[in-house]
C-alpha cells in the first residue's frame, strides 16, 4: 500500500500539513517493550519547526500521544497508534495555490493523478506526513538498542546522520573520518559536527532566506554495530530499500552508498575492499561498499548519503500557469524552511531505523526460527 512501509515491522503515516493532525500505526512491533511518550517526543524535538532561526517558524510543540498498543508501560504486541495535533494552522496562507501550480512541488502531479488536491501547504505531500515517521523511528531505534534475543549484549546498533554539505560549502573529508557524537552533531543549528563548516553553513542559509531564496545540501549517515547477514536478496537488497526509503522522503533528489558515484571512476584493483581476520573476525581492511555487499549488511559500517534539492516554496514571484493552463505569476507565502536539510537529519535517522529492525526481524525468520541442523 502506497501509505505503508516495511513487511514484518509495519508502518502506515497519515494526515495532512493542515489538516486536525497527523499519526503513524505501528504493525509488527514485538510485545513487552517498555516505552514512553517521552522516548519518542524526544526525537520529534529534533525534527520540530521553529527550533532555531534557519528553520520555518511555525510554532508547533508536536506532543505525541499513544493512543492504542501501550499497557503498563510496556507493548503488547497490538497495532500501536500514535498521533500529533497540527495547533499552528494557517490554512489561509494558502487560498492563492488553490488554482495555481506552485514550481517544483507535487501540486501539479498531485491534482493529476487524483483530480483532487489539498492546497493548503501541500496536504499530504508536506514534510509534515514525516513526524509519523520518526515516531516509529523512535520505536524502531529502541529495538535496536537492545540487540538480538538470545545473544551475547553487542552494545546495540548506532545510527548518525548529519550535514556535509549546504549549497557548495563542503565540510572537509578528513574532517568527518571519525564517527560523530550526537552532542558534536547536535551541537550547532545546521547539524554539522565540523564547527567551522557549520559557521558558514549557517551564514549562507541567513543569507539566502534575506534574499526570499532556498538552498539544499547533503546528509551523511552512518551505522555501526549492524551484524552480516541483514538483506534479502535479490529486490530487497539491504542498500535498495535504503534507498526507497531516503528517496521517499519530501525533496531528496539523490541517494549514494560507500564510494557511490566516485567508485565509477575508479579501477576493481582500487575499488575492492580486502578481506581480513580482525578482532577475531572476518573484517575488511577498507569501506568502499559501505557496509554492504551482494545486498547484504557485511558488518561493517553502513554508510551513505542523500541528497536535498532547495526548498521550493521561495519568496519570490515565479511564472506559473492556473488549472486551466493560463500563464499567471505566484509569489510563495507561508512558513517555510530555507534549507530543509538541518530538520531533515532525525528524519533520516529514523528512516534507516525503520529499514534494519524490518531486515532484522525477516532475518530471524527466515533463518533463526526452526531448528535446522548445519
Amino acid at each position: 500500500m502506497p501509505n505503508s512501509f516495511g513487511k514484518l515491522f509495519s508502518v502506515t503515516t497519515w494526515g495532512e500539513s493542515h489538516g486536525l493532525a497527523v499519526g503513524v500505526v505501528i504493525d509488527g512491533c514485538p510485545p513487552r517493550l517498555p516505552l514512553e511518550a517521552a522516548e519518542v517526543q524526544a526525537e520529534l524535538d529534533r525534527r520540530r519547526p521553529g527550533q532555531s532561526d534557519i528553520v520555518t517558524p511555525r510554532k508547533e510543540e508536536d506532543r505525541v500521544e499513544i493512543l492504542a498498543g501501550i499497557f503498563e508501560g510496556r507493548t503488547t504486541g497490538a497495532p500501536l497508534s500514535l498521533l500529533v495535533r497540527n495547533a499552528d494552522q494557517r490554512p489561509g496562507a494558502y487560498d492563492e495555490m488553490r488554482d495555481k501550480f506552485r514550481p517544483s512541488h507535487a501540486d501539479y502531479t498531485y491534482q493529476a493523478k487524483f483530480g483532487i488536491r489539498d492546497h493548503r501547504g501541500g496536504g499530504r505531500s508536506s514534510a509534515r506526513e514525516t513526524i509519523g515517521r520518526v515516531a516509529a523511528g523512535a520505536v524502531a531505534r529502541k529495538l535496536l538498542a537492545l540487540g538480538p534475543a538470545g545473544g551475547a549484549p553487542t552494545g546495540g546498533v548506532e545510527i548518525r546522520a548529519f550535514l556535509t554539505q549546504v549549497h557548495d560549502i563542503v565540510a572537509p573529508a578528513e574532517a568527518l573520518a571519525a564517527f560523530p557524537t550526537l552532542a558534536e552533531v547536535e551541537a550547532t543549528a545546521v547539524r554539522c559536527p565540523h564547527r567551522p563548516t557549520a559557521e558558514k553553513m549557517i551564514e549562507r542559509i541567513k543569507a539566502v532566506r534575506a534574499e526570499g531564496d532556498s538552498v539544499g545540501g547533503v546528509i551523511e549517515c552512518r551505522v555501526r554495530g549492524v551484524p552480516p547477514g541483514l538483506g534479502e536478496p535479490v529486490f530487497d537488497r539491504l542498500e535498495a530499500d535504503l534507498a526507497k526509503a531516503m528517496l521517499s522522503l519530501p525533496a531528496t533528489k539523490g541517494f549514494e552508498i560507500g564510494s557511490g558515484f566516485a567508485g565509477a571512476r575508479q579501477r576493481g584493483s582500487e575499488h575492492n575492499d580486502v578481506f581480513a581476520l580482525r578482532e577475531g573476525r572476518i573484517r575488511t581492511e577498507s569501506n568502499r561498499s559501505g557496509g554492504v555487499q551482494g545486498g547484504i549488511s557485511n558488518g561493517e559500517e553502513i554508510v551513505f548519503r542523500v541528497a536535498f534539492k532547495p526548498t521550493a516554496t521561495i519568496l519570490q514571484a515565479q511564472r506559473t500557469v492556473d488549472r486551466d493552463g493560463r500563464e499567471t505569476e505566484l509569489m510563495g507565502r507561508g512558513r517555510h524552511d530555507p534549507c530543509v536539510v538541518p530538520r531533515a537529519v532525525p528524519i533520516v535517522e529514523a528512516m534507516t531505523a525503520l529499514v534494519l529492525v524490518d531486515h532484522w526481524m525477516r532475518q530471524a525468520a527466515q533463518v533463526g526460527t526452526f531448528r535446522i541442523e548445519a
